[in-house]
Formats: C-alpha cells, structure tokens, sequence
C-alpha cells in the first residue's frame, strides 16, 4: 500500500537505535527524506548510512542533544520545516526509588521526555498548518498510561507530553496536521538487549532466554516482545497521507499486556 508521503521530509529524533531507528528506517523506505538524530555520533552514523543505502533516500544525520537549547537548534537548522515529526528518548532507568527523585533527577528527565519533544513541536506545527499538511508523531512509553512504580521516571514526563500533544492537535487538526502518541511496551531493542543481557550474564544464561521469561512474567498475551520494524510500520501508517482523521490518540503498542477498554 502506497502510503503517499513520498518525497515528504522529517525530522526524527532519538533515531540512532531501537524504535526511532525502526521508525525511520519505515519512513524512509516509503521515499520520505531523513533529518535523524541522537546524542551518540558512531551510531548514529551507521544508521544513517545503512538506511540511506538500503532506500536510497536522503538521510541528514546530527549528533546533538534534542532536550537541550543548543541541540534543539542544530536539528532545526538542518530541517526548519519538516513534514513529519517523530520524537523519542533513551528510557529512564529501570527501578528508580521515587525517594530518590530530586528536583535536579526530575529536571533532567522532564527535558528529555516532555520539554524537548514539546519545543520540537511549538517550533515547526504552525509551519505545517500553513503547508496544509503534517505528521507528529511521539514514541513514548506504556507507563505514561498505566503508572508502574518501576518507571517512576518514565511515566510522568510523557503523560504530560501526551496531554500537551492532544490540546495542541485540537488546535490544527482542520489545517491537516495530527498529533498523535505512540506507547510502546516491551521491544527487541538496543536498551532491551542491554537490561536483560545485563541479567542473562550474571545468570548464565541468554538474552533470548531472559526475554522469553520476561515475556511470561509481565504476562504478554502476544507471548514475546515486539519486533522494532513492525513498530516503525505502525508509526509510518499514522504519519500516511491516509491518516488524516486520527489525531489526538495515545496508542498502546504491547502485545496486549496492559487492560483496558480503551
């Protein structure tokens, strides 16, 4: 299915592995020309170059950090006015006492989570609106929907990103812009392969192992975690020309762990 935002241009930050990485590379291989970041350069070099040679497409890559002024900048320059906007974030880590979070660990995550994502969005929505056309996009986490005491640090900051993004869809959804949010749960990805790699190591066991156990202990309907480039497939449909009537939605992406109507 032609998903028609060929020679489109976006912007995704948080790019260089795992569910950003899958989600431009899903992009790209639908003609939309790349703007990718991250704060670590080599890889995100790699996966530059990887997708520009597999699609053929145009892939920008700027090592900067998207939750800081500086950073923000050097993106916006490369790309003033992009089509599309995909934003995620290294994941807070696993298990943070909530006694633990100061103003100073807060300020910190806010930055990656919700202010940086939030002044991507302030600075190139109103561009879309007059171009009449525009795609946001913010990968996410399930805990911004289903508070966990093990993301404490998580949760928070996108929950609020998510009550941002839908108030502002509102706003420009009759100039052909959408904003949706993406809430991922488990995933075959780089931080995945390093947590429960991490614990097959001190076990003795595998990283497939590990996952598969940790499948069956979260309860995953779907019995295993996700694969990345089905997620970036998912992100891809709701940046199409054929979304135009989705917007202001926080879509849970899990394998159907969580319980919910809706």
């Amino acid at each position: 299915m032609d998903l028609g935002i060929a020679g489109r241009t976006a912007i995704v930050n948080g790019a260089s592995v795992g569910l950003g990485a899958a989600s431009a590379r899903a992009l790209a291989r639908e003609g939309v020309d790349l703007v990718i970041s991250a704060r670590g350069e080599d890889r995100l070099l790699a996966t530059a170059e990887a997708i520009a040679a597999e699609t053929g497409v145009s892939v920008t890559p700027v090592a900067a950090d998207h939750s800081t002024d500086e950073g923000r900048e050097r993106i916006l320059a490369a790309c003033p006015n992009p089509d599309i906007l995909v934003g995620t974030c290294s994941p807070p880590p696993w298990g943070f006492d909530y006694r633990d979070v100061t103003p100073e660990v807060w300020h910190q995550y806010l930055a990656e989570g919700m202010v940086g994502p939030a002044e991507f969005i302030r600075r190139t929505v109103d561009g879309m609106a007059e171009r009449g056309f525009g795609r946001i996009i913010n990968i996410a986490t399930g805990a911004a929907k289903f508070p966990n005491p093990v993301r404490v640090l998580s949760g928070p900051p996108r929950s609020a990103l998510a009550n941002y993004s839908v108030a502002v869809s509102k706003v420009v959804a009759a100039d052909g812009v959408t904003i949706n949010t993406l809430l991922p749960g488990f995933h075959h990805t780089a931080a995945a392969r390093e947590q429960f790699g991490a614990i097959a190591e001190k076990k003795g066991t595998s990283y497939d192992d590990e996952a598969a156990f940790a499948a069956e202990k979260y309860g995953i309907p779907a019995g295993e975690f996700g694969d990345p480039d089905d997620f970036g497939a998912v992100c891809a449909m709701l940046c199409s020309a054929h979304a135009g009537y989705i917007t202001g939605q926080s879509l849970v992406v899990d394998g159907g762990v969580t319980v919910g109507l809706f």
